[in-house]
């Protein structure tokens, strides 16, 4: 429907704030412009996420359809969050990139790439979509193989080149099948029900599982892990920026596509998918001694729960997820160079009290998970996020309750609450703001929830057993092929950085200072 005028004035604003951002990071390449300018340029790309902020609370619940854009709760929740995020990391790199021979390209590149990320959530045009889209896989593309004096550098940006041509590739197939049956490329009409009746069940499967591929790869899900392993050498900034709507954008793009899976197998098919690169990504974290590689470990696992509650239809959840989990993550990464791995005292855990704390806090669980199953009024999707919940609490209470002593048990049963509490609070605050942007939810069917109950209940078995049969050769084996898969490609590994010493040569890192 067509906005008041005030509405309107949002969208415009928030254009000519990515018109000047654009235009700020094209400046900074002018050898004439002085370093100092960086810290102007940070003050221009703070305007739209704050556009953005205001847009969301004073437009809630109105939509504009403005040519090819279209501005709704969700679509201004998104560009919010990816903005935000751009801001912080490119504050965050005014010093730390300091120094280095292409420090004013990361800023333009990083505008770029934001500014591109909220132009494709903002897309009601499938052409668009696929412009926009495909410049933030180049932009990044781009941002991983800038220090190309560095062959693991090269040789990351040249396997992630490849999958995210497949995956733009995907996407692109995707969009011209439906425009072509449907005769429109306006996505709003394009996923109306009076178009996609036109789509017989096997065409909808199809252009679903091309959906799922052009996502998967992105969110660095398996068998497509890999490249996202392989960014670890790329600056912080790179590896922080990337969770502004690039890794998690499977989220926002099968929120978007929703009406698209009703009554097809699709969703079945990335539930499958999904649920081993958890699995993986759990593995990896837990087995990796490099904190980035754990990190990335932990996003892939993270990003294949996210495209779980898609395959179940819980897109609000996976939204919030999507924001949640960025603005989490990017932090992590950003404070990675802090962080120092501390020794602990060794804690003896074969006591009976132990056992009983144990069989205390089991029982806890399993009570909080059936209170959050019968107050969520028994659905399908519930029954899975009562399970994890109830497995959650019991992990929470092992790791703050039985290992910190007395004063340590207060912290932790606090802070459990408080998580609890926190959760609760957001994910209605999310529900609320998002009530009217995402209509469609579809209910996962009855093998879909079996499937999941049946392996969070494995997964939770086998974890149990090998923590505490750590001297079986399965848990050898299992331990020793997560290592392995952690490992980024062969070619992205290098015993030396003899890259530095070729730029001593050249008196490369110095070159900053004649500017």
């Amino acid at each position: 429907m067509q906005g008041s005028l005030e509405y309107t004035v949002f969208p415009i604003l928030l254009l000519i704030s990515f018109s000047l951002s654009t235009v700020s990071g094209l400046s900074l390449l002018n050898p004439k412009v002085p370093l100092k300018y960086v810290r102007l340029h940070i003050g221009v790309i703070a305007l739209s996420p704050i556009i953005a902020l205001f847009a969301l609370f004073f437009s809630h619940n109105k939509e504009l359809l403005m040519g090819p854009l279209s501005f709704n709760t969700l679509s201004w929740l998104v560009v919010f969050f990816v903005q935000i995020i751009g801001l912080i990391v490119q504050r965050y790199a005014v010093y730390y990139l300091l120094g280095d021979t292409k420090y004013r390209n990361y800023f333009l590149l990083l505008t770029l790439l934001t500014v591109s990320g909220s132009v494709a959530w903002l897309s009601n045009d499938g052409r668009m979509l696929l412009v926009s889209w495909g410049l933030v896989l180049v932009v990044l593309f781009n941002l991983i193989r800038l220090n190309s004096d560095w062959e693991v550098a090269r040789k990351a940006a040249q396997l992630s080149g490849k999958v995210f041509a497949l995956s733009w590739l995907f996407l692109f197939v995707t969009i011209l099948w439906l425009s072509i049956t449907t005769g429109n490329w306006q996505l709003s009409t394009v996923l109306s029900e009076n178009n996609l009746i036109q789509l017989a069940l096997w065409e909808k499967t199809g252009i679903g599982l091309l959906l799922i591929g052009s996502v998967i790869i992105p969110a660095a899900q398996w068998p497509f892990h890999n490249w996202l392993l392989s960014t670890v050498v790329t600056p912080t900034p790179v590896s922080a920026v990337m969770h502004a709507g690039i890794v998690n954008a499977g989220g926002i793009i099968l929120t978007n596509f929703a009406p698209l899976f009703k009554g097809t197998a699709a969703p079945f098919i990335l539930l499958i998918i999904a649920s081993i690169s958890v699995l993986i990504g759990t593995g990896i974290m837990l087995v990796q001694v490099d904190y980035k590689r754990q990190l990335v470990g932990s996003t892939i696992a993270q990003m294949g729960f996210m495209l779980i509650q898609c395959a179940l239809g819980a897109y609000v959840a996976a939204i919030t997820h999507a924001v949640l989990h960025g603005m989490f993550k990017s932090t992590l990464f950003l404070r990675s160079g802090t962080i120092i791995h501390h020794e602990h005292p060794h804690i003896e855990r074969n006591t009976n009290s132990h056992r009983y704390m144990a069989i205390l806090g089991m029982a806890l669980g399993i009570l909080i998970g059936v209170g959050y199953w019968k107050f969520a009024s028994w659905q399908g999707y519930h029954l899975i996020s009562a399970i994890i919940i109830g497995w959650s609490f019991k992990v929470a209470w092992n790791q703050l309750l039985l290992v910190k002593g007395r004063f340590g048990s207060l912290i932790g049963v606090l802070m459990v609450v408080f998580a609890g509490v926190f959760f609760m609070i957001t994910h209605k605050l999310f529900g609320s703001l998002l009530a009217e942007s995402v209509h469609m939810v579809n209910q996962p069917t009855n093998a879909a929830i079996i499937y999941m109950v049946i392996l969070l209940l494995f997964a939770g078995v086998m974890g149990i057993w090998l923590t505490y049969r750590q001297s079986s050769k399965l848990y050898t084996i299992i331990y020793l092929w997560l290592v392995r898969l952690g490992e980024p490609n062969y070619n992205s590994i290098e015993s030396h950085p003899y890259y530095l010493t070729r730029l001593l040569s050249k008196g490369g890192p110095m070159k900053w200072k004649q500017h």
